[in-house]
């Protein structure tokens, strides 16, 4: 019988208990060597399903793009993963792809087909992060007003690779979220092998306005594994809303030194409750008492690596909700960026998990 990975989670709530699940089912891995339209298949960051096809944004800073996709499931596997045709960012076509480096992390698709990117930027040349929508041919539409504490660089301190990393829908439809990879300096301290106050800020924006209009501080875990290089992060890479105020959150934790098994992936719930402070409009979080999103942990792939090629969770960097299973659950799909295998072999990994509640 297949090891099926489960890591279970009770939540309780006003005179009931509800159980909150999720159950590794399958991997498939996508070829390093596939190409499509001229363009190597790879660094593979965000995934997004607009009813029809997935769209999966690809991080090449010379050839920003996007692939349209059909993800085949079976008997609760991922049967086939087909890319249909590429969206190329139209660089020539608007003055904002002169002044901006496209570092793209996120992707979501509203009802209208407008794809909507998010994008690191690149800090380290003063260049600040980004959330911008194309149309399905890849022409630039509009660039998305942030709040300023993302692109005062002056004042504040921004991560390089460390900015806008995750974005998702909302569950009602009325706007959508964005999510950090790491804490602005100003708001806490990067994590570490000890419990740190470590918050990313996730913010919501509204269809109707395209304005942010209300905030929330996530705390990162600490770092697991002894270090063996010298580079140990955590981040958030990921974030799916399920319902109303309720997240999937992907944290992963990178360190050099363990070749192939230096990512450790966990998928947390985290909730925005009425006493969680809305941070919006609060310059550092070190200067001021604040109620963060509770969060529980719900899986942790670690536990699955028996069912994983060579036991080897990869880079995972985007998450978006799957079909419906044949027992009629709902599914999440996860996808890693491989790199372009610029750092060694690394995995282009398709993940099926099963959401139970």
């Amino acid at each position: 019988m297949k090891n099926i990975c489960v890591l279970l989670i009770i939540m309780t709530s006003i005179g009931c208990t509800n159980k909150l699940q999720l159950n590794f089912l399958h991997e498939y891995v996508i070829s390093d060597t596939l190409s499509l339209d001229n363009y190597p298949i790879g660094g593979l960051s965000g995934i997004d399903f607009n009813g029809d096809n997935y769209y999966m944004v690809v991080d090449d800073a010379v050839h920003p793009r996007i692939l349209k996709t059909a993800i085949e499931i079976k008997e609760d596997t991922i049967a086939e993963v087909s890319f249909l045709n590429t969206i190329l960012i139209k660089r020539d076509t608007s003055h904002y792809f002169k002044e901006n480096v496209l570092d793209l992390e996120s992707v979501f698709v509203t009802e209208n087909s407008n794809i909507h990117l998010v994008s690191e930027g690149a800090v380290k040349f003063g260049v600040k992060p980004s959330i911008l929508t194309v149309d399905t041919l890849g022409n630039f539409v509009r660039e998305i007003s942030t709040p300023p504490h993302f692109h005062q660089l002056d004042q504040w301190t921004l991560k390089h690779n460390g900015t806008f990393e995750g974005s998702s829908k909302s569950y009602d439809g009325k706007g959508f979220w964005v999510a950090m990879e790491s804490p602005i300096v100003e708001d806490g301290e990067e994590p570490s092998f000890v419990q740190t106050k470590s918050p990313v800020r996730i913010t919501y924006y509204d269809n109707v306005s395209r304005n942010a209009n209300k905030e929330f501080a996530y705390h990162l875990e600490k770092i697991d594994k002894p270090a063996k290089g010298t580079i140990n992060l955590n981040g958030v890479t990921a974030i799916l809303e399920y319902e109303k105020n309720k997240f999937f959150v992907v944290e992963r934790i990178y360190q050099s030194g363990y070749g192939a098994y230096g990512n450790t992936i966990r998928i947390f719930d985290a909730v925005v409750e009425d006493k969680t402070t809305d941070i919006l409009t609060i310059n550092s979080l070190k200067k001021q008492s604040y109620i963060p999103m509770k969060k529980k942990l719900l899986l942790d792939f670690q536990s699955c690596k028996e069912e994983l090629s060579d036991g080897v969770i990869d880079n995972i960097e985007g998450i978006s909700f799957g079909p419906r299973l044949k027992n009629g659950n709902r599914s999440l799909l996860l996808i890693a960026d491989d790199n372009f295998q610029k750092h060694g072999k690394q995995y282009n990994q398709v993940i099926l998990v099963e959401i139970q509640n």
